[in-house]
């Protein structure tokens, strides 16, 4: 530990002897482990990832999915990443932007993952979590619902369930809710 704080001090000195009018950038181990996580993305071919903000906030960004097979195949389904200053040891928090019909994202875009919640370590990464929302899609779990009327037909009548999740990526309403159309 005490050789960084002199590898640092030595950057230091050498930018300042150097003329240098750039300062040396700060950076919190979050935002050094997100560029890590960004940097070793595997992302499958229905996983695109957006930076609105641009390249330099690399704790706020967008991860778009689009199933190619299970019942939201062919929606489109972006989500909201925000890296909390504790990354890794707390888990980002990603938020569904628009509204689906889903045993695990309520209707306020909420989203029932467990290793964004009690199953959080900090050994998982970003890409874990990706990988963790397609597998909601390819196979949602009625077990761990955040939208219990979701999960209530898909265990007991899958084909209405299948119906409805149709019906709704069509948009429109569906019981007095409105769906935001994602096909």
């Amino acid at each position: 530990m005490i050789n960084l704080f002199k590898v640092k001090e030595k950057q230091k000195e050498a930018a300042e002897n150097a003329g240098s009018k750039t300062p040396i950038k700060e950076q919190s181990a979050s935002k050094l482990r997100v560029h890590r996580d960004i940097s070793e993305l595997t992302l499958p071919p229905i996983c695109k990832i957006e930076f609105p903000n641009g390249k330099d906030d690399l704790m706020n960004f967008e991860v778009t999915i689009k199933p190619d097979e299970g019942y939201y195949h062919d929606g489109i389904f972006p989500f909201t990443f925000q890296i909390p200053f504790l990354y890794p040891h707390d888990a980002p928090k990603v938020k569904c932007k628009v509204k689906v019909y889903h045993p695990n994202i309520d209707l306020e875009g909420n989203v029932c993952l467990n290793i964004l919640r009690e199953d959080w370590k900090p050994i998982l990464n970003i890409n874990a979590v990706i990988y963790g929302l397609v597998h909601l899609f390819t196979e949602p779990n009625y077990e761990d619902p955040l939208n219990h009327e979701a999960a209530d037909e898909l265990r007991d009548n899958p084909k209405m369930f299948d119906s409805n999740v149709r019906r709704t990526m069509w948009g429109g309403h569906m019981n007095d809710v409105y769906f935001d159309r994602v096909l």
